[in-house]
């Protein structure tokens, strides 16, 4: 993830969270859909579980009791099975630009020699550490700390804070440098919860920090791997947790040069805005502003060598996939195999798509969206987007608890919704890059440091509304509060979310009820801090906020009783934003199915399957997934999307069409009297 894309996080970019990697475009010609008869699997249904009980389970459960996790993954599910078949095609695509790079143009080359270079392992092998050297030079040569900074603010070196460029909150026609927390090499709740597991993780880290020190060549590695340890942990205990930094408004602390060296005197901004280009910012944006400056404060604490050794550590440990086996395996077996449970290592072409598509990612879509992306696709997404502005426009004027005045603040950002399908408009251009066959790493930082000079580019213009955070070949979508944007690469149209041969109630209840997620970020408890244009501002009247934040209080209490795994519950309000995007999206999705049948007719019975009932298996059916417990752990204590069963069971109940299609009584589990029911959008 760039330093951009992070802050964007940060600040609310509100994503579906589908899969983890980039699948293929599934061929969508022909007259029947991939699943079943009309778009649904029904083998996957568990009939022994009433619905009322456990929905997602009786959607997904036979399958549940067969799918196996592969060795090499966290999870499976659709997901993941879109991601094998995508590595697939984009394989034969890189194989094809590396075996004849001079056939395919100049980014062709590009494409196909920086394929090439990760493929040569033996290279790799033969190298040993020398790509190593150049960069533990620059660290071992830190005389001061000043010169510590320097490195700080340089692509590729850790730091116990970030520098990065974003669209400014309050004018985000322009750009600002931004600031913020950063350093760790576990997430923060690892090296802070108590208990038997926390103390196997923090054990395990310990001897990894010094295993990579080892490997790197660097002498007393235990007793130096005590001390970044020690470090780390303080670090730790300063940083906000992932729910605090949700909080906007805490977030938005713009300051000035003058007004840095006061918050976080400790540290050198001139230098390191210099050093990172930024020096031209009037103002940086300060979030997390509190562990700023207590990370200045451990800046000056902690001797000069202890900073070099952490530098050190982390530039081989965030590089091990790049150098030879014995690095690349510690790596995988601390970080995949230790925290998230994962068996074995990926293939290695796997792991080269995955590379490529990280650092050429729009050259490789150019690509893969001529071969694999329907131009009829777009089409049909496009009226599906506006049956779902016309629906959230229906569900927000009729609105009981929002005022004459909110509500037509709200109409007027629906209505500035702008959606991105597919593709880029114009795609980035890599050309300057220089990509070396033979040379690995180098290849890895050069890439680095072009995003970074293109972030610099970009700084002093107005901001380019056309760029993606996301490739084409991306299963996924994500919103954008600083645009006000809803953007769907072309890998997401494929079956099981979207598919123009499946049934409608199919579409609407899977792709729609994404492009209502999408939409629903817009009014979350981030996103409704946003006004039209993407300017942070507060568009609401009293009486209308207290009536949104007593409704999403109550949403994020259900979520809080949630316990997927003994003793590990689903944090409400880190996971509120998403939460609110999956329910607004349902019921959003629905009342456009519903618009959808007013005009063609209404919808039949299929295999004994009402319309409504096929609409909210859809639904259910597009969370299919299974997670290992370790990387479910990382999850819960992290990530602010919900596990997949709840995004399906913690919906449903507050949706009362579901009860009707069903037939949810009283006496069932996910009941929820009438009264106890969220509704927002």
């Amino acid at each position: 993830m760039g330093k951009n894309i992070r802050f964007m996080a940060r600040l609310a970019l509100g994503t579906a969270a589908l899969a983890l990697a980039a699948p293929s475009m599934a061929q969508t010609t022909g007259s029947a859909p991939e699943y079943g008869a009309f778009g649904i699997d029904l083998s996957a249904r568990d009939k022994n579980v009433d619905p009322g009980n456990d929905f997602w389970a009786y959607a997904n459960g036979e399958w549940n009791k067969t799918a196996e996790i592969a060795p090499d993954r966290t999870s499976a599910g659709f997901g993941v099975k879109l991601t094998d078949d995508a590595e697939a095609d984009v394989r034969k695509i890189l194989a094809e630009l590396a075996a004849n790079p001079q056939e395919y143009g100049a980014s062709g080359k590009q494409i196909g020699d920086f394929y090439a270079s990760w493929m040569n392992r033996d290279r790799v092998e033969a190298l040993g550490t020398k790509p190593l050297q150049p960069y533990l030079a620059k660290i071992d040569a830190v005389q001061s700390r000043d010169d510590l900074q320097t490195l700080f603010a340089t692509v590729g070196y850790a730091s116990p804070i970030e520098l990065g460029v974003i669209p400014s909150l309050s004018d985000p026609t322009r750009y600002t440098a931004v600031t913020g927390q950063s350093g760790l090499g576990m997430a923060r709740d690892y090296y802070l919860l108590e208990g038997e597991k926390y103390d196997a993780f923090r054990k395990a880290y310990r001897a990894y920090i010094q295993h990579m020190l080892e490997l790197g060549g660097i002498a007393d590695a235990s007793a130096r791997a005590d001390r970044i340890f020690a470090l780390e942990t303080a670090m730790a205990k300063q940083q906000w947790s992932p729910t605090e930094s949700r909080d906007i408004a805490k977030l938005n602390d713009p300051q000035t040069l003058a007004g840095l060296e006061k918050k976080a005197p400790d540290f050198n901004w001139h230098l390191m805005l210099e050093t990172a280009g930024l020096e031209s910012s009037p103002q940086v944006l300060m979030t997390q502003n509190t562990a700023v400056t207590a990370m200045g404060k451990l800046l000056a604490a902690t001797p000069l060598q202890t900073w070099k050794d952490y530098m050190a550590f982390h530039f081989i440990s965030d590089h091990a996939p790049y150098l030879p086996k014995a690095f690349d395996d510690a790596h995988f077996d601390f970080y995949s195999k230790t925290l998230s449970g994962v068996e074995t290592q990926r293939d290695r072409w796997k792991r080269g798509v995955a590379l490529v598509n990280g650092a050429l990612g729009e050259a490789v879509g150019k690509i893969y969206v001529d071969k694999y992306f329907p131009p009829e696709a777009e089409a049909k997404m496009g009226e599906l987007i506006e049956n779902l502005r016309a629906a959230y426009h229906d569900r927000i004027a009729g609105s009981t608890w929002m005022d004459a005045e909110t509500k037509q603040k709200a109409l007027e950002k629906l209505a500035a919704f702008e959606p991105r399908i597919g593709h880029p408009e114009k795609y980035i251009d890599y050309s300057s890059i220089r990509v070396d066959r033979d040379d690995l790493l180098g290849n890895v930082m050069r890439a680095n440091e072009f995003q970074h000079q293109l972030e610099l580019e970009r700084f002093p213009k107005p901001v380019d509304r056309s760029l993606w955070s996301m490739t084409p070949q991306t299963v996924n979508a994500y919103y954008n509060p600083l645009a006000n944007q809803i953007t769907f690469p072309a890998a997401i149209l494929q079956p099981p979310y979207f598919d123009p041969n499946a049934d409608p109630a199919v579409n609407y209840g899977a792709i729609g009820a994404i492009i209502g997620h999408e939409m629903g970020h817009g009014f979350d408890d981030q996103g409704s801090q946003f006004g039209p244009k993407g300017k942070y501002e507060n568009w609401w009247t009293d009486q209308a906020k207290q009536a949104f934040k007593k409704r999403t209080a109550a949403l994020a209490e259900q979520y809080d009783a949630y316990e997927p795994i003994p003793g590990t519950h689903i944090k409400g309000e880190l996971t509120l934003g998403e939460n609110i995007g999956d329910l607004g999206g349902i019921e959003a999705a629905y009342a456009a199915y519903r618009k959808y049948q007013e005009k063609h007719g209404a919808a039949p019975v299929i295999d004994g399957l009402t319309g409504d009932q096929r609409f909210f298996l859809a639904y259910a059916q597009a969370w299919q997934s299974k997670r290992r417990e370790d990387a479910l752990r990382s999850q819960l204590l992290s990530n602010p999307h919900s596990p997949a069963k709840y995004r399906v069971n913690g919906v449903v109940r507050n949706v009362d069409t579901w009860y009707d299609a069903f037939g949810v009584t009283p006496g069932d589990a996910l009941y929820l009297p009438p009264e106890q029911r969220v509704h927002i959008w």
